[in-house]
């Protein structure tokens, strides 16, 4: 993996958010001649240059996606996009619907064009299990999002451009997920919040996900999506745990589905079936232009599959999930709150 970013310029779009920021630590760890980061926030870009003591190889530019200008900009003698910038917060969007598809998929489109313009050698897409069978805005544009990015391979405008998806559930301690947002019910005393007591969750660490995508980096031909294999759990399991490790008794109170959202995450669906290869603990969806037949995954590939029974094996996953964290979440700012 090394030698793929050797010497490269960097672009994260988004690049100050959970996903944004682990990508940035793990980027610094190989010899990469410089990182952009892109996004809206001056104080994530304020708390992210601190963090990391002025290193010379962090940019910081302050832009959205959605402005062409901008974004054409930064492109300029980029290597390799990770794009990440997104509306992922399924209310917001439900809410404010074309808000989402100017970022998620006007956005998306602004960055194909910059890249495409600037021959990048390759974009790297993080996309999300909402994605697939889509019942929320949110997901509805993360899917077209997806489309967008692996047509692209095809368009006549690119010389070269290697672009792929990688696609992964919910991811513990990243904003807004199920884990900080139980800690957050449980330090102020109230009462945890589900939603459906049959709802389960893939446990993905921001680790994990990080792994996916330089595995993508490194195996991308051009149009795959890739996902990578991870357990799961009931919700209901990951209240009892996080309540016990509180030292509080295991209530919860059941409020209802949310509009849009899942009893299960879906990772592939079964017309993905026939194109999905498996590569050990990763599966590569192969482009449905490549005419390519796998016989490796017989059914959808979702968190209600295996879902872990024992508490023990959930507890050493979120254990495993704070570790990494501390070594990356930035502690004094905002980082620190999600």
């Amino acid at each position: 993996m090394t030698e793929k970013l050797r010497n490269k310029i960097v672009l994260v779009t988004g690049g100050t958010g959970s996903f944004g920021n682990y990508i940035v630590n793990r980027l610094l760890k190989y010899d990469v001649k410089e990182i952009r980061i892109l996004s809206r926030d001056e104080k994530k870009q304020y708390d992210m240059k601190i963090n990391y003591k002025h290193n010379p190889k962090l940019k910081f530019f302050i832009g959205d996606i959605r402005d062409y200008v901008r974004v054409e900009a930064v492109m300029e003698n980029v290597d390799i996009v990770y794009q990440a910038a997104a509306l992922k917060h399924v209310a917001v969007c439900e809410n404010s619907p074309f808000e989402a598809v100017k970022t998620n998929i006007v956005g998306v489109e602004n960055v194909i064009r910059a890249a495409l313009k600037f021959k990048v050698e390759k974009i790297i897409c993080v996309s999300t299990d909402k994605a697939v069978k889509p019942v929320n805005v949110m997901g509805m544009t993360k899917a077209i999002q997806e489309r967008l990015m692996l047509s692209a391979n095809l368009s006549p405008e690119n010389k070269g451009t290697v672009i792929c998806v990688v696609r992964y559930g919910n991811v513990l301690l990243s904003r807004g997920s199920v884990v900080p947002y139980f800690r957050r019910l449980l330090t102020r005393g109230e009462t945890i919040t589900i939603t459906h007591e049959e709802m389960t969750r893939f446990l993905l660490t921001l680790d994990d996900a990080i792994d996916l995508v330089m595995f993508a980096t490194e195996h991308a031909l051009g149009g795959e999506t890739f996902v990578k294999k991870a357990p799961a759990a009931l919700i209901t399991h990951i209240a009892k745990v996080l309540s016990e490790d509180a030292g509080k008794s295991a209530e919860y109170k059941v409020i209802g589905k949310f509009p849009g959202e899942k009893l299960h995450e879906i990772l592939i669906t079964e017309e993905e079936l026939d194109r999905t290869e498996d590569k050990g603990d990763y599966f590569t969806v192969h482009p449905w232009w490549n005419k390519q037949i796998f016989t490796d995954l017989n059914e959808e590939y979702s968190s209600g599959m295996e879902i872990i029974k024992e508490d023990s094996e959930i507890r050493a996953l979120i254990a495993y999930a704070d570790d990494k964290a501390r070594n990356v979440h930035i502690e004094d700012g905002e980082f620190s709150k999600i």
